[in-house]
């Protein structure tokens, strides 16, 4: 029997789809309940399922945009496929293999290597961190300081230049994925239609630093996850955000909103874009109950499993440019959200405390906002606030005798 699989529904407002990538080959076995392609909206990746075992027959290409109800492929229910014919080849596959690998070897053993030429500068760079040409780069006829520097720096841990740059001149295009146009969208339009200004302040990382070290083990074995920073930080925002309700507002038409929730959404850097799944509820939340859900949610969407109803909604955005060395940025808003709070990160600067110089871990903190909505007081007043927190965690809470504790639910 022949089952065609259509693309879902992803939302009332979604009619038109792209297939990011097959998880199976054409004409390969599937076993029901199987993921078998992504499907990827303007919101978020889903995955299609096969609602039964058989032989795919895959009728889209990924990369192709198609309607929702549109079939995607089929399963022949009575097809064997790839996988029950594997048995049978497997021997031959070997054989093969091994023909190809002699090949490869009898063609490098003859084939003369060509000559490449450095310039001296390159040779003194490569003699000091004993590499050779090989370890550089084939095919060039000219290897400059450069790409030396690039093959060291890729040693220390720096990511390479992608296989896409090569010696030649080729441009290589590929369509925007429909997360990524939505963003470029949302993003234009939020320069365009916000009076968006940013204020800027600085924190004191030591309180919360000292904690992690303390608890960390103690946290991991209760709680089965490493206590993070972010964690801190929404707890902070939530408190702040109590305090001043209109950086947790947004406006609708001539009407403002202040909700009588707070909804945090947690931006997370994934292969596909930018994610940003909510938080439900914070302001009921302890920090370690927050951290399991960062953590759930940024494993979700990195690997693109992220729900709609995850995506949807959230009062006020956190980004953590910090994590990729960001020592300074102004934070674009999240529609329509009114403040997004920037983290950056932490260095070893000096800085004065009770007529003394000392050095303690420091990071900049933005607060984007919009203007139109929240005045100069609120926002400043909300990120001091915040820095208040954070340099006092047990301010977050109404301390008692062992109020460390009691903040990291210990």
């Amino acid at each position: 029997m022949i089952i065609e699989i259509r693309i879902p529904g992803a939302g009332e407002s979604i009619t038109e789809v792209a297939i990011g990538n097959w998880l199976a080959d054409h004409g390969s076995r599937v076993e029901k309940d199987q993921e078998i392609a992504e499907v990827e909206t303007d919101k978020a990746t889903l995955p299609l399922i096969a609602p039964e075992s058989g032989q795919l027959n895959i009728l889209v290409k990924a990369g192709d945009k198609v309607q929702v109800g549109d079939v995607a492929c089929t399963i022949d229910t009575e097809g064997g496929g790839k996988v029950a014919a594997a048995g049978a080849v497997a021997v031959e596959e070997k054989k093969q293999v091994a023909v190809a690998a002699a090949a490869v070897a009898a063609v490098e053993e003859v084939t003369p290597k060509p000559t490449i030429k450095a310039t001296p500068l390159a040779k003194n760079i490569m003699q000091q961190h004993n590499l050779d040409i090989d370890a550089i780069i084939r095919g060039l006829r000219k290897i400059t300081r450069q790409e030396v520097e690039m093959v060291i720096s890729n040693q220390s841990g720096v990511p390479a230049l992608p296989a896409v740059f090569t010696s030649g001149r080729d441009i290589t295009r590929t369509p925007m994925s429909p997360l990524r146009r939505k963003l470029s969208k949302r993003l234009v339009s939020v320069k365009n239609e916000t009076a968006m200004l940013t204020t800027f302040n600085e924190v004191d990382m030591s309180a919360v630093m000292d904690l992690r070290r303390k608890y960390q083990s103690l946290f991991q074995e209760k709680h089965g996850q490493k206590l993070g920073l972010v964690s801190f930080f929404t707890k902070a925002c939530a408190e702040a955000l109590a305090l001043f309700p209109r950086v947790n507002s947004m406006i609708d038409g001539d009407d403002i909103l202040t909700p009588g929730f707070i909804d945090i959404a947690i931006a997370v850097q994934t292969d596909k874009g930018l994610m940003v799944p909510v938080i439900r509820d914070v302001q009921h939340l302890s920090i370690s109950r927050l951290e399991i859900a960062i953590a759930e949610l940024a494993q979700k969407a990195r690997i693109a499993r992220l729900s709609i109803e995850e995506m949807t909604g959230g009062t006020f955005t956190i980004t953590n440019g910090g994590v990729f060395g960001s020592m300074l940025s102004t934070p674009i808003l999240n529609p329509p959200q009114s403040a997004i709070l920037g983290m950056h990160n932490i260095t070893e600067r000096p800085v004065v405390i009770s007529g003394n110089i000392v050095v303690r871990p420091m990071m900049y903190l933005a607060l984007s906002y919009d203007h139109r909505l929240i005045d100069g007081r609120d926002s400043v007043s909300f990120l001091v606030k915040v820095k208040e927190f954070i340099e006092s965690p047990l301010k977050m809470l109404k301390e008692g005798e062992e109020g460390e504790k009691l903040l990291l639910d210990l």
